[in-house]
């Protein structure tokens, strides 16, 4: 564990927005008792503690975050247990998702394929309940080990204990508990689950239901969000972003025929949930309401590439961004009735 307390570390530097003030105390964990350790260090000292893992799905604010920022950066991807063609497969927090989904795809295990691409640790892949292109963690995390800030104890939380939902879990909004590992159940087979995503199917020129090749599904994947901005690359500025800044709105059954109503006869793409709710497109919402992709807002601008990124190409704050953030917010409303809602942590700001 590594301690880098007496410079007063730029957060932007560690985030894929390019955004945020400076840390405190910047600590570096490069295992999971480094990880414990540095938690009850910030504990015993009562400071704040803001945990970091790949910087890719956070706003910080531009006065940055006062107390310790504790560093992920612990890596391993270890197979723990196989049952007939079921395997279990630990990663370590600080590890690098895509390149997970990489090892496990060459390795001829299936389950996390489509979920290639996206930037950040695996750590964080739970709390968000990570999902695209027809799969989500959710569907193959076998457990997570966790320290109990509250208790003080390594625990270990079955799904059920996650409480998973679309984007969501227990862990979301509760800084109790810090991700040490995941345990994903994957199945030792050269196909990929069921296609679940029309757009994907058509790429891969199969229907959906079908299955094909794992390596050929993850490289689709990756095909479609290089498309969109989605794929960290120092050569596109539309890369210098959070992910998709606003979550798809999940509507009462009154909302959403609200929404219909409002809407003029276009028929937003909705999804059905249970107990009548429906998730609606955002990106939808956003277009329909008035903007496009490459609007921009002084130094800060919609993706051109993907109508719900927000970038930062470089010379801009984070309050700029929040401004951005808020306007396409407020437009969405006032034409729909529908509040958007932030999909990355904000940390010493909010919107």
């Amino acid at each position: 564990m590594s301690d880098n307390s007496p410079a007063r570390h730029a957060l932007a530097d560690l985030t894929t927005l390019g955004l945020g003030g400076p840390a405190g105390r910047l600590v570096t964990a490069e295992s999971a008792d480094d990880i414990v350790s540095a938690v009850q260090e910030a504990a015993r000292a009562d400071e704040p503690l803001l945990v970091l893992g790949g910087g890719s799905n956070v706003v910080i604010g531009d006065v940055g975050f006062p107390g310790t920022v504790l560093l992920i950066r612990s890596s391993g991807v270890e197979v723990t247990a196989e049952h007939g063609d079921a395997v279990s497969v630990r990663v370590a927090a600080g590890h690098p998702w895509d390149d997970c989904v990489a090892q496990t795809v060459a390795d001829g295990l299936a389950g996390v394929e489509c979920l290639a691409g996206i930037p950040g640790a695996a750590g964080a892949t739970p709390i968000q309940n990570v999902g695209a292109y027809g799969q989500d963690v959710s569907q193959t995390i076998e457990s997570v080990t966790v320290y109990d800030r509250t208790e003080g104890e390594i625990d270990v939380f079955t799904p059920a204990d996650c409480r998973f939902e679309y984007r969501n879990s227990l862990f979301r909004y509760s800084d109790r508990w810090v991700v040490l590992d995941v345990t994903f159940r994957l199945r030792r087979d050269p196909l990929s689950g069921p296609v679940g995503h029309a757009e994907l199917a058509r790429l891969l020129g199969v229907g959906e239901n079908d299955r094909v090749p794992a390596a050929a599904a993850r490289e689709a994947v990756l095909e479609l969000r290089r498309g969109r901005g989605m794929v960290l690359d120092p050569g596109d500025p539309d890369t210098d972003s959070a992910g998709p800044f606003f979550a798809n709105p999940v509507l009462s059954a009154a909302a959403y025929t609200e929404l219909r109503r409002r809407a003029d006869g276009a028929e937003p793409p909705a999804w059905p949930g249970a107990d009548g709710v429906m998730k609606v497109s955002a990106a939808w919402l956003v277009e329909r309401a008035g903007f496009a992709p490459g609007y921009t807002r002084g130094p800060v601008a919609i993706s051109s590439k993907h109508i719900l990124a927000l970038t930062h190409p470089g010379g801009g704050t984070t309050g700029e961004l929040l401004e951005l953030a808020a306007e396409i917010r407020d437009g969405v409303h006032e034409r729909f009735g529908v509040t958007l809602r932030p999909e990355p942590v904000l940390v010493g700001c909010e919107l």
